[in-house]
């Protein structure tokens, strides 16, 4: 006897759908913006999309009449541990991905984003003990032979890739272990970050070397942006997937690597050799193997 998860009607599922395919078209145009503020150093803007993300996040939470939500979470040590720990992870992809835009990695960005279901696939058998399918095996299996292509075509590891999935894949895994909604817990995330975030700030301007005051009024917009681009897609987001079965989420994920991939090649004119080229085309085959053994499962499981 199979358990069956709550109906969700057409108009919420309708919703859901363009709550998600917002942020993700979102995430998959941001690499614009973050060729905007690549004259600004990553860490500077990391900086700016945490503190101008905590006023966005909570107008949210009051709106939504959940902020006791936060009092009970600020109370709770297992919960701030757990708090900080998803905050690091997320801090780690943000800096990684913002640096490789500004530095003409966008390309090792997509396939960072393109292997993450794959890579979150092995976390949950390495980590959780869950068991693979076939299928599974042998869409990871494809995914390590891209990655080994790349290795030998570059001379290195394509880290950038590694460890935005890395970084995303655990950040997913821990989050949902965070006994708050997803919307008070990226509040309690960029929370936490505030304080160290609002110092180095400080320090930069200080210093003389910050943006913020900067005579370019450019600057000081886009910083104050960072917290759209970055609040606003999240929130989206996580919206959208509780209106939404898991398979779509699972198709719609690969939207914004494609996005980004078309931008990286045909915008901004990264290198494309032929080596990448069947890399990418492997990932694509893996990409295609995981999804149908994700609706296979689904149906011999309904």
């Amino acid at each position: 006897m199979s358990t069956q998860a709550p109906a969700i009607s057409r108009d919420e599922a309708t919703r859901g759908f363009l709550f998600a395919l917002s942020a993700y078209l979102m995430w998959g145009f941001l690499p614009f913006y973050m060729k905007a503020v690549a004259h600004i150093p990553a860490a500077e803007v990391i900086a700016h999309r945490i503190i101008w993300s905590i006023p966005i996040a909570a107008v949210l939470l009051w709106w939504l009449g959940r902020t006791a939500d936060i009092k009970t979470a600020l109370r709770s040590p297992r919960t701030l541990a757990l708090g900080a720990l998803t905050a690091s992870l997320i801090t780690i992809n943000w800096g990684v991905y913002v640096w490789a835009i500004g530095n003409d990695r966008a390309l090792e960005t997509a396939l960072g984003y393109y292997i993450n279901p794959l890579l979150s696939v092995f976390l949950g058998a390495v980590v959780l003990g869950e068991k693979l399918t076939r299928a599974q095996m042998l869409a990871i299996g494809l995914a390590a032979l891209a990655v080994g292509l790349l290795t030998w075509e570059s001379g290195g590891l394509p880290w950038v890739s590694i460890v935005l999935a890395l970084s995303w894949g655990f950040y997913a895994m821990f989050k949902k272990t965070l006994p708050i909604g997803p919307a008070q817990g990226f509040f309690l995330e960029v929370l936490i970050l505030g304080i160290p975030a609002l110092c180095y700030i400080v320090y930069l301007q200080s210093s003389g070397v910050g943006h913020f005051f900067s005579a370019e009024m450019t600057d000081v917009w886009l910083l104050l942006g960072c917290g759209l681009v970055t609040a606003v897609p999240l929130i989206l987001f996580a919206n959208g997937a509780k209106l939404l079965r898991l398979s779509t989420i699972g198709i719609m994920q690969y939207i914004a690597p494609t996005m980004i991939f078309v931008i990286a090649i045909f915008i901004f004119r990264e290198p494309f050799s032929s080596e990448r080229a069947v890399a990418f085309a492997l990932i694509w085959v893996a990409l295609a193997i995981y999804t149908w053994s994700m609706y296979s499962e689904r149906t011999k499981n309904s």
